[in-house]
């Protein structure tokens, strides 16, 4: 899809696949923008295609040249891979503002043992951690220090040898200690219960913005059961420039010193759990993150302005709009998922009915015909915003009963649990 050029608008160029991308493609282009996507992965191409022109990293192994050529005025990374690229360095010897710290601010969330040093460093409580670089010294450390563990990879990036497990008794912990891959060592993070919620802010200008505080339910199935898949099936976001619940001041505010001194501007996201009437960080991203991101677009008045702004590290002025102040996320998930080694046959996708809310396409394609077919195991994401929390969440559901796809399944209680920040 090819868009209209108007004069003046500034060009974006999201990296990226699936609905993550397209909504952040199709929003910024109602606000004005002139968008494209640099595919980064083999799948999710369907989406962004319906929502501006498209470059697949297979054909064009190194997009900035052709973002030089294009008078790109941003690029927005969907994930931090791009910091591993072989152009990294050229694309940023070349000057386009990105929305993503770089350097040493990068390892707040690539290393996540980094990350822990810096809570130590200034403060802030962190659950018991330990790097293990095989089998025996992680079995070892849970023995010496019995407590059920989450296992993660040392180093965050999409092809992890291991993703997230969460573990919640010893004996899960030393199960799954047998049947992981220890290529990169394994992170172990103490577990700390399911009154989990993040925030998510702008660092720019030397200065720390407040955004949302969201819920994401990461488990597969109804009740918080099943495993935790790779993407969440579900979130809940609220409008929070005020720091109602605290997670900026207790989280990201004593990391001010370190923001100024890496020059860290960009999107900054902590993710923590509440326990003995405290928050305890268990993850800090540098993205807008899989579920808020979406809905985070539509919630802002001046979204293009604000993502130009935090990319220069220019001070800024957030708006909200006043009647999308709260949003919800539901996955409709195909077959096998969360079990993504089942490989399910490509089903017919159809959609009965107009959308009266965003409803962004991820694993599926197209034929020659324009039907939809499944071609992974995340079909759609809905994304809906409104003034009102149970408002999001039935405007959501609505949405969702429109999507039709053979073996396909959705969680029916968003908003049933976790919410607000810090429940059970």
């Amino acid at each position: 899809m090819t868009q209209p050029t108007h004069a003046g608008a500034p060009k974006i160029m999201v990296l990226g696949i699936g609905s993550f991308a397209a909504a952040a493609m199709r929003c910024l282009a109602d606000e004005g923008a002139q968008v494209s996507c640099y595919l980064t992965r083999e799948y999710g191409h369907y989406g962004p295609s319906k929502e501006g022109d498209t470059l697949y990293y297979k054909e064009i192994p190194n997009p900035v040249p052709l973002m030089k050529e294009k008078g790109i005025d941003l690029v927005i990374p969907m994930s931090i891979d791009w910091h591993t690229a072989e152009w990294k360095d050229e694309l940023l010897d070349s000057s386009i503002p990105i929305l993503s710290p770089s350097g040493e601010a990068m390892l707040l969330e690539r290393d996540r043992d980094y990350g822990r040093k810096l809570c130590e460093k200034y403060g802030i409580p962190f659950p018991v951690a330990h790097v293990a670089k095989d089998q025996g010294e992680a079995h070892d450390f849970v023995i010496a220090n019995p407590k059920p563990y989450v296992i993660k990879n040392p180093l965050c990036s999409p092809g992890a040898p291991v993703h997230t497990i969460v573990c919640e008794t010893i004996e899960d912990t030393l199960s799954w200690l047998k049947n992981v891959d220890y290529s990169e060592g394994v992170f172990l993070q103490e577990y700390m219960g399911r009154r989990e919620v993040g925030h998510i802010g702008f660092v720019s200008g030397g200065e720390i913005y407040p955004m949302v505080t969201n819920q994401e339910y990461k488990r597969a199935f109804d009740g918080n059961m099943g495993p935790v898949a790779g993407a969440p099936l579900g979130g809940l976001i609220e409008a929070d420039p005020d720091d109602k619940y605290g997670l900026v001041r207790d989280l990201l505010q004593p990391l001010l010193p370190w923001f100024r001194e890496t020059n860290f501007h960009g999107p900054v996201q902590v993710t923590a759990a509440f326990r003995d009437g405290k928050w305890y960080v268990l993850e800090y991203n540098v993205r807008t993150g899989v579920t808020t991101g979406p809905a985070l677009w539509r919630m802002l008045k001046n979204p293009v302005e604000m993502v130009l702004a935090v990319a220069k590290n220019e001070k800024i002025d957030m708006q909200f709009n006043p009647d999308k102040s709260y949003g919800c996320t539901l996955t409709l998930a195909g077959w096998g998922y969360p079990y993504t080694k089942v490989v399910g046959p490509y089903l017919a996708v159809q959609l009965r009915g107009d959308p009266t809310c965003d409803i962004w396409w991820n694993e599926v394609t197209a034929s020659e015909e324009g039907k939809m077919f499944m071609s992974g195991h995340r079909i759609a994401d809905v994304i809906s915003t409104s003034d009102s929390m149970q408002k999001a969440i039935a405007l959501a559901y609505e949405n969702i009963k429109k999507i039709y796809c053979l073996s396909s399944y959705y969680r029916l209680d968003i908003g049933k649990s976790l919410w607000p920040p810090g429940a059970d």
